[in-house]
C-alpha cells in the first residue's frame, strides 16, 4: 500500500511540476508576442501616438476604416474586437492608457452591445495570458470573474479553460510570430460580398444603463479624452429599429447612424457592412466630426 501511495504521490508531483513548467512557457511566449491580436499588441509593444482610435465590437472592427483618416492627415487605429462586449472594450482602453499611448479622440461603437453588462468568453480569453503578469488585467478581473481563484492560482488552468483561444495552436503561432489579419490594415477587417435575404429582429433587445459604458466615460473624462459615441448602420429590413431611439433616450450623447447607409448592396450581413459600406460610413464620420484636424 505504501508503494502505491508513493507512486501516486510521484505522479501528482510530476503533474504539478509539469503544470508550472507549461504555465511559465506559454506565458513567456505570449509576453513576447505582438502579431496575433490587438490586446497583446498593446501590452507588448511600445506606446504610440494617435489622433483618433476606435473601440467596440465587430461593428467597429468591420466598419471604421483608419486608412481614410490617415489620408486626411490623422493618425488612426481601429482597436475594435470581433465579439467584444463593452466590458472588454473598457479593459482595452485602460490598457492603452496605462501603456502611455497619447491620443485625444475615441470613436466608440454603442448599439447592440449596450443592452446587457455581459462579457465575451472568446475576447476575455485573449486577456488571460496576462492575468498574472499585468496588474491592470489582474485588478480588472479579480472581482468580476467567478472562477478567478482557479484561473489565477492553479498553474496552467487558464490555458486549459480557454484552450480554443490560447491553447497550443495559438501559442505555437505566437512563438513563430505568425501575423494575424486582426492587426493588419490599422486594425480594420474588411468584409466582402453582398448579403442576401437579410433581416434582423431587435425587438428582443432592451437598451439600459450600462456600468461598463459608464466606466469608459469616466476614463475619458479623467484623461481629458474626447469621446465620440455612435451607433453603426443596419440593413433596411430591421424589426424594432426604434431600439436605437431608446438608446438615445437613455444616453443622449449617442449619435445614431443606424439608417445612414440606405442601400443593402453595402452590407455583407444585416448587421455588418462590407468594405464599400464601411468606407462610405467612415467618410460620413470624418465629415461630421473631423472636418478639420484636431490638434
Amino acid at each position: 500500500m505504501k508503494q502505491f501511495l508513493d507512486f501516486i504521490g510521484k505522479i501528482l508531483l510530476v503533474l504539478l511540476l509539469s503544470s508550472f513548467a507549461l504555465d511559465f512557457s506559454y506565458s513567456y511566449v505570449y509576453s513576447k508576442s505582438t502579431k496575433r491580436n490587438k490586446i497583446e499588441n498593446v501590452i507588448n509593444s511600445e506606446a504610440k501616438k494617435y489622433d483618433v482610435i476606435m473601440l467596440g465590437s465587430s461593428r467597429a472592427n468591420n466598419h471604421f476604416v483608419p486608412q481614410l483618416f490617415i489620408e486626411k492627415g490623422f493618425k488612426a487605429y481601429n482597436y475594435g474586437m470581433s465579439g467584444a462586449r463593452l466590458q472588454e472594450s473598457a479593459l482595452m482602453l485602460q490598457l492603452i492608457i496605462d501603456k502611455g499611448y497619447r491620443f485625444k479622440n475615441i470613436i466608440l461603437e454603442i448599439d447592440l452591445n449596450i443592452n446587457s453588462e455581459g462579457h465575451s468568453e472568446g475576447t476575455r480569453a485573449r486577456f488571460m495570458p496576462f492575468l498574472k503578469s499585468h496588474a491592470t488585467v489582474l485588478n480588472y478581473y479579480k472581482n468580476i470573474v467567478p472562477e478567478f481563484s482557479s484561473l489565477y492560482y492553479m498553474p496552467f488552468y487558464r490555458y486549459i479553460q480557454y484552450d480554443s483561444q490560447i491553447g497550443f495552436r495559438e501559442m505555437f503561432f505566437s512563438a513563430i510570430q505568425k501575423t494575424s489579419a486582426s492587426i493588419l490594415n490599422e486594425g480594420f477587417y474588411a468584409l466582402k460580398g453582398e448579403g442576401k435575404n437579410m433581416k434582423y429582429d431587435l425587438t428582443k433587445y432592451a437598451p439600459k444603463k450600462n456600468k461598463d459604458y459608464e466606466f469608459i466615460k469616466d476614463i475619458c473624462k479623467t484623461n481629458n479624452i474626447n469621446l465620440i459615441v455612435v451607433s453603426t448602420p443596419m440593413c433596411s429590413n430591421v424589426k424594432g429599429i426604434d431600439y436605437f431611439n431608446k438608446i438615445k433616450s437613455i444616453y443622449p450623447e449617442v449619435h445614431n447612424y443606424e439608417n445612414s447607409i440606405a442601400d443593402d448592396k453595402y452590407f455583407s450581413s444585416c448587421g455588418h457592412m462590407n468594405e464599400a459600406g464601411a468606407r462610405l460610413f467612415t467618410t460620413k464620420i470624418i465629415e461630421d466630426f473631423f472636418s478639420t484636424k484636431v490638434e
